[in-house]
């Protein structure tokens, strides 16, 4: 069974991969897909988003990486997936997520969501919360893999 993991994932974060490796204990196949959202100013491109991706899930077998544009459920029928993987980590998440759901349940009947509720230690993680503490000089080392780190830092040591 292939599962599609959608999301921006700027940047990955350890709770994402959290679920990518419950996922890939689930699924035959956990397709991790970056959307591509014209609407949103991201810190990192797609293109970089896949690579920190791709570096981050190296040691699971049965992940690729992929982006996409439009709706996920589409995307989901192209690559012939089941099921939607969706990561909750509060009570705001869970309604948000039940709402999206039961909409792709009206667009694709045949593709099913599946919720992982994320592990404790990262139930208050987001990329929004990693990009603002970035932002202000902080550490994100404890909250998304080294490598990312890395990107994130230089991101925010540029100089104009």
């Amino acid at each position: 069974m292939i599962a599609i993991y959608p999301g921006s994932f700027d940047p990955i974060t350890l709770g994402h991969l959290d679920i990518i490796e419950r996922g890939c204990r689930l699924f035959e196949r956990v397709v991790v897909a970056v959307l591509r959202n014209p609407n949103k100013t991201p810190l990192f491109s797609v293109q970089q988003r896949l690579e920190q991706i791709r570096i981050s899930t190296s040691h699971l077998a049965n992940v690729e990486i992929d982006s996409f544009d439009g709706l996920t459920v589409k995307y989901a029928q192209m690559r012939q997936a089941q099921v939607l993987l969706r990561g909750l980590r509060a009570i705001s998440d869970f309604e948000a997520e039940l709402q999206m759901a039961h909409t792709n349940k009206t667009l694709a009947a045949h593709v099913e969501t599946v919720f992982l509720a994320t592990s404790n230690e990262h139930s208050f993680l987001s990329s929004s919360v990693v990009k603002e503490i970035a932002k202000f000089g902080g550490s994100v080392d404890h909250l998304v893999p080294q490598h990312v780190a890395l990107d994130i830092y230089r991101c925010h040591t540029k100089t104009p």
